[in-house]
């Protein structure tokens, strides 16, 4: 992994598309690295269980979160981490509690708006159905329905021609609600039909985390295919760069123990049992600790030695809209990946990190840019600050560059995964 990498690598891209396709919810995601890893040899540990100090790869599944590691053999109990933390969740419409509703002769299906979705770039899109089923007997079943089933139809031009003046005008209530039949709603209709999808008895789906994703599948776009137009790349590009890093690199001659921390709810703030401000990451890193024998006083002295590198998507530079990034820092699609630095600590990079980073992209002969947000404009934030915060853990942010983030559909240049996948697994390896 750490070898000087091409500019391409056309494996790991269409890997990527593969996980993005396979991947519609934070669930199927971890589902998705579980399989990755166990064919990389890591076995999963239930939080219930009492933990081992052996070494060898172990992850940790949490709703839409994973947390995966790899002790090397004779490792101390205060050897040092090194962490890469991405999230599995993307901006969504999401499946209301009473999901049945229409009226004038279509059937709708009642949905909230997660995160911050673009949301013009749900209208008039084929859209499937997918997430959680929680069952009667208290297990769980993943459902996908990836084929055309619901629409968020747009007003035609006709009907409200203030559009060209005013410009798309969007109420997320009246709007956003998809269409999926014709005829009256029927109160559990389409709870329904999902356990029919799954051959499930009728009444044994009890709870439901269910959200809409675009069925068009990711694609290479431009004349030399340059560039990679997808869903989810924030933040699953990261996922599976990281989980590509993590299984390349472990093995016994490690002078860290690396970890990837994937965590759901980052665009609605971080703040759950899954989430970058829960107790998850610190758990399982103390349990580690602990399981080889160690103190409170290794714990500590593993976490003043631990690095976490928070990747996430950043903004590559517009050409439409070159004015609202920074006119010094402007990263382009395919340069390699990005250095994201605040100072009022929206990110959380501070010079020593960027030492860390410009170390591993070096030895791993990736390029690297910089990316600083336009003085005049809010800076958005990642998982960064918070795991820094939370766990008292160096932490610098990056990631890749892409356009139309948030969007149904975003775009990145094909190039960059790969080189993100190469720097991380420099930054592992230590």
């Amino acid at each position: 992994m750490s070898s000087s990498p091409s500019r391409f690598d056309r494996g790991h891209t269409d890997d990527l598309m593969s996980f993005l396709s396979a991947s519609p919810s934070p669930y199927h995601a971890v589902a998705s690295v579980a399989e990755r890893l166990e064919k990389a040899g890591f076995r999963q540990v239930e939080e219930t269980d009492a933990w081992d100090g052996k070494s060898g790869g172990k992850y940790v599944l949490r709703g839409g979160a994973v947390v995966a590691w790899y002790v090397p053999e004779g490792a101390a109990a205060h050897t040092p981490f090194r962490i890469v933390g991405a999230h599995t969740d993307s901006p969504n419409l999401r499946v209301k509690p009473l999901p049945d509703s229409g009226a004038h002769g279509w059937r709708q299906v009642a949905v909230e708006i997660y995160g911050g979705p673009l949301l013009n770039s749900w209208l008039d899109r084929d859209l499937g159905l997918a997430g959680r089923l929680s069952l009667r007997d208290g297990t769980t079943r993943l459902v996908n329905v990836d084929r055309p089933l619901l629409r968020v139809p747009q007003l035609a031009i006709h009907m409200d021609r203030s559009i060209y003046e005013k410009g798309l005008q969007l109420d997320k209530q009246k709007h956003m609600q998809p269409i999926w039949g014709l005829g009256d709603a029927r109160e559990g209709d389409l709870i329904r039909f999902l356990e029919e999808e799954l051959s499930l008895p009728a009444g044994e789906v009890t709870g439901w985390d269910l959200m809409t994703h675009s069925v068009e599948p990711p694609a290479y776009l431009g004349r030399d295919k340059e560039l990679l137009a997808g869903p989810r790349m924030d933040n699953l590009l990261s996922v599976h760069a990281g989980t590509a890093a993590l299984t390349a690199v472990a093995g016994d001659d490690l002078p860290y123990i690396p970890v990837l921390a994937a965590f759901d709810h980052e665009e609605n703030g971080s703040q759950s049992d899954t989430g970058a401000d829960g107790p998850l990451l610190g758990s399982v890193l103390e349990r580690s600790v602990f399981a080889r024998g160690g103190t409170l006083e290794d714990k500590a002295r593993a976490f003043a030695g631990t690095v976490c590198l928070s990747s996430d998507t950043g903004h590559a530079v517009h050409p439409n809209y070159a004015e609202r990034h920074d006119p010094t820092h402007l990263p382009r699609a395919g340069g390699g990946p990005i250095l994201k630095v605040n100072v009022n600590n929206r990110y959380a990079t501070d010079g020593s990190g960027r030492a860390v980073f410009a170390a591993a992209c070096e030895r791993a002969g990736v390029p690297f840019q910089s990316f600083v947000s336009n003085n005049s404009m809010p800076c958005g934030t990642t998982i960064g600050p918070i795991t820094a915060a939370r766990h008292g853990i160096k932490t610098v942010d990056i990631g890749v560059a892409i356009l139309s983030m948030h969007s149904a559909r975003e775009l990145c240049g094909t190039a960059d995964p790969y080189l993100l996948a190469n720097a991380l697994g420099a930054f592992l390896e230590g």
